[in-house]
């Protein structure tokens, strides 16, 4: 029962002990009112208060389940239909839901009854990409005058995932001029080589190069590596989410320069990895467009700039993502002096290297800068394309007769 339920129970009390006092008969009808309302009330509710079923949908589909075409993309203005269908065999005074969404706040939406279950809409607009995960749901049921009061936890199983919106590009700016890997195409490449599976016993005849010498110095003997082949990826995508280089906007872009370059690569049916320089480190392999390419989609959705570790680490560790890639693209604000140095190394092994650095001070309005160990990167051959605040990725990301220079 809610304060004006329990402050009109007693007021009807008291007109009753009035009226009995002085004998005023006209007053006991309205004292019998105030008394039995907020009881009736009370009652009504609590029969109304059971077990609620709770269905979101988002346009045309259930929230969660995927249609082809109804993906949402950031930026758009959302419609989150709400449906609750009661087990009570009593029609509900009124019912709304508030929900505590991630990243967005509480939500509180009234519900009208239509036909079977109750519904209500509420709008989140322009939203921005993300995963946004429903935490908790609570439906409120009051009688239409306020006496009474009850709550209903409700599933809070659910989620928003918003993706973010890419650009299309035929061809990249790490495919013209001096970075078009000498005229060759990158599907002409074999993507494959040896790993190193086990060791065993040398046997007369065989190669002196196939000796694995730290185990034949640990064991005595002569001991050759036993290789498999194993495919490897052709394009190594690493998207830098390290906090600390972050400004306003600046990851957002990230994420969508990373996301269309690996769609571009995906479109021509390469092979390629997603990594993310994350607190996690997540990774998804990509070969086409098709359901590969939607769990990569998701992840660049729920990417967070939580990472603590500089990216160089991700490229340096064995067995990492980034270490079978015959090219690698490094999506980053922050190209410090140890990361140029591991991407040269790698320009002078014959591997293909590109920078996309995006101008983060840009973002909220500083002067641009530009960090010197992205002279260098040209200076070696590396391709580097500059991202700034207001730039058209399709422009800056998409080959060009004459990218633009480091120099800005």
């Amino acid at each position: 029962m809610t304060r004006r339920g329990v402050l009109t129970l007693l007021l009807g009390i008291a007109i009753y002990a009035v009226a009995w006092l002085f004998g005023a008969k006209a007053l006991y009808p309205v004292a019998l009112g105030l008394v039995l309302a907020p009881i009736a009330a009370r009652t009504w509710v609590r029969l109304a208060a059971r077990p609620i079923a709770l269905r979101r949908r988002i346009g045309g589909g259930l929230l969660g389940r995927r249609a082809s075409g109804g993906h949402l993309f950031e930026g758009e203005d959302v419609w989150v239909t709400l449906e609750a269908q009661p087990e009570a065999r009593v029609p509900l005074p009124s019912i709304s839901v508030t929900e505590r969404i991630a990243k967005l706040g509480e939500r509180h939406t009234p519900l009208q009854r239509a036909g079977g279950p109750y519904r209500g809409t509420y709008v989140i607009e322009r939203v921005s990409r993300g995963r946004y995960d429903v935490e908790e749901a609570t439906a409120t049921i009051d009688d239409p005058f306020g006496l009474a009061r009850s709550e209903v936890d409700l599933a809070a199983a659910g989620s928003l995932l918003v993706y973010p919106r890419l650009v299309a590009l035929d061809r990249l700016f790490s495919e013209s001029g001096a970075h078009a890997q000498d005229g060759r195409r990158l599907l002409l490449r074999r993507p494959s080589g040896f790993d190193l599976h086990s060791v065993r016993e040398y046997e007369q005849g065989e190669s002196l190069r196939k000796v694995h010498w730290r185990t034949t110095a640990r064991r005595g003997q002569l001991m050759v590596k036993e290789l498999e082949d194993a495919p490897r990826d052709e394009i190594a995508v690493v998207l830098d989410a390290e906090a600390s280089a972050v400004a306003g906007g600046s990851f957002d872009e990230q994420v969508r320069a990373a996301g269309s370059i690996l769609r571009s690569h995906a479109s021509h049916g390469r092979r390629a990895v997603l990594a993310v320089n994350s607190a996690a480190r997540p990774s998804v392999r990509v070969s086409s467009l098709d359901g590969d390419w939607l769990l990569a989609l998701g992840l660049l959705a729920a990417a967070d700039a939580d990472g603590t570790r500089p990216v160089v680490e991700l490229l340096a560790r064995d067995g990492g993502p980034a270490s079978r890639a015959v090219e690698t693209v490094i999506v980053t604000a922050n190209v410090s002096g140890a990361l140029a140095t591991r991407l040269v190394q790698r320009s002078l092994a014959g591997q293909g290297v590109s920078v996309v650095w995006i101008d983060a001070p840009s973002f909220v309005g500083r002067p641009t800068r530009i960090e010197p160990e992205l002279l260098r990167l040209q200076a070696a051959g590396v391709a580097v394309a500059v991202v700034r605040s207001g730039d058209s990725l399709a422009a800056v990301l998409g080959a060009a007769p004459a990218p633009r220079s480091a120099h800005g």
